[in-house]
Parts: C-alpha cells; sequence; structure tokens
C-alpha cells in the first residue's frame, strides 16, 4: 500500500486519506489532526459511518490555500 505522501504527490488516488495518513502527511501528531476536525481550522473532512475521511483533492486545495496565506501575512 502507497504512503499517504506518495499517494497526493501521483494525484487522485483510489481511496481517500484516514486521519492517520493526514496526521503522516503533515508530520503531526494525530490528536492534532483531530483538534483541526473539531476546530474547522484543519482540510476537509467527511464521515462514512462511524470513520472519517479526506478526499486528497480537498486536502492538495486546503494546502495551497494554507500556502497562500502564509506568503500573504
Amino acid at each position: 500500500m502507497a504512503s499517504a505522501v506518495t499517494t497526493l504527490r501521483a494525484g487522485l488516488p483510489d481511496r481517500y486519506l484516514t486521519p492517520v495518513d493526514i496526521a503522516e502527511l503533515f508530520e503531526v501528531p494525530l490528536e492534532t489532526v483531530y483538534q483541526w476536525r473539531r476546530k474547522r481550522t484543519g482540510p476537509p473532512g467527511f464521515r462514512v459511518g462511524k470513520h472519517v475521511r479526506y478526499d486528497p483533492a480537498a486536502v492538495q486545495q486546503w494546502t495551497r490555500e494554507r500556502m497562500v496565506a502564509d506568503l500573504a501575512a
């Protein structure tokens, strides 16, 4: 199975990303990903039953927006 980083760099994957993938991708603790979700400050996720998933395209867009905002600050 490819890592989350490889999956995002290769374009749209054949699967949605998990919170663990997001933590690995941004090199942050898993609890940080959950805090981002609670505060609605991280990449947008959605529920599939009791599981949270992330669309790689939405994560890429969120990352681009963060980069632009950081450069403008």
